[in-house]
């Protein structure tokens, strides 16, 4: 009778998630050699090859995509029998920006729980500002925001593209300014957006100030206003009105994940944060 060891199905699934050996071993604080030889076993239990590896990509084989979500069952039921005998939770603050979170947030927060049922995961939704000065206090474990200019650091995620969108049938005299709905002055997507129309001369009133980014998009969807928004965020059934009122481009900026924590088992939740986001975007690299 065939057997799993848990350690090498631990290292399949983070070889899978983090698409590398490299990646992998560092998330799981050991090296490559130890990898490969944790995969190489496990395939050879099972008589299928799991992982195909070429000298430019790292992906699964089609046993491997088979096996994928089963041995994330067999990891989330080990770390639970583990916890019932006395383990203790753990927490984990994570904070998203309210501009960054779509709909990859609760696959992202699914996978974290799946990794490590253990954990106690408290999520804070803000803006990007408000998220980088809690974290520099110490009071989040990880922030994934948008790109501050003053800053550098923090790990890539993805980049994040802008445009103005509005309902169909907004309308704007050539003769007023236009109407704009913003979430905050703190919000880091309104400078972008007011210093884009500022350079390029159009006029620019806010006509929907406050009320959160639903609020917001209900008055973007219903044609009070228009707004800058993440082109991958923008309201159902709105359209990208740049060309049609010669509006000017914005620029581009990044998604980035700050952390500060080296433990094993945190990094490694880090590393399966950073997985599901960029897996659910399509921007693995």
């Amino acid at each position: 009778m065939k057997s799993l060891d848990v350690d090498a199905v631990r290292t399949f699934v983070a070889i899978a998630d983090l698409q590398g050996f490299t990646r992998a071993a560092e998330a799981l604080a050991t090296t490559q050699g130890a990898v490969s030889v944790k995969l190489r076993r496990l395939e050879e239990g099972l008589g299928h090859r799991l992982i195909e590896r070429t000298p430019r990509a790292v992906r699964l084989s089609a046993q491997g995509a088979l096996f994928l979500e089963p041995a994330r069952a067999f990891l989330s039921t080990h770390e639970q029998a583990l916890s019932s005998l006395g383990g203790g939770r753990r927490r984990f603050v994570l904070g998203i920006a309210a501009h960054v979170a779509g709909p990859e947030v609760p696959i992202l927060l699914a996978r974290l729980n799946a990794h490590d049922p253990c954990l106690t995961i408290e999520v804070r939704l803000e803006n990007s500002r408000v998220l980088l000065d809690a974290f520099d206090r110490g009071e989040l474990d990880a922030a994934i925001i948008r790109r501050d200019e003053d800053r550098r650091d923090g790990e890539i995620l993805g980049p994040e593209h802008f445009g103005w969108f509005a309902a169909p049938q907004f309308e704007r005299r050539e003769d007023e300014p236009l109407r704009l709905a913003a979430l905050s002055p703190a919000c880091g997507v309104r400078d972008i957006a007011t210093r884009a129309l500022d350079q390029a001369g159009i006029a620019w009133i806010e006509v929907f100030l406050g009320g959160g980014s639903s609020a917001v998009d209900a008055a973007v969807s219903a044609g009070l206003a228009t707004s800058a928004f993440s082109r991958r965020l923008a309201p159902a059934g709105t359209v990208d009105i740049s060309e049609r009122f010669g509006l000017p481009p914005l620029p581009s900026s990044e998604i980035v994940l700050h952390s500060t924590l080296t433990d094993p088992k945190s990094k490694a939740a880090l590393r399966t944060i950073v997985s599901a986001f960029r897996e659910h975007r399509g921007a693995i690299r």
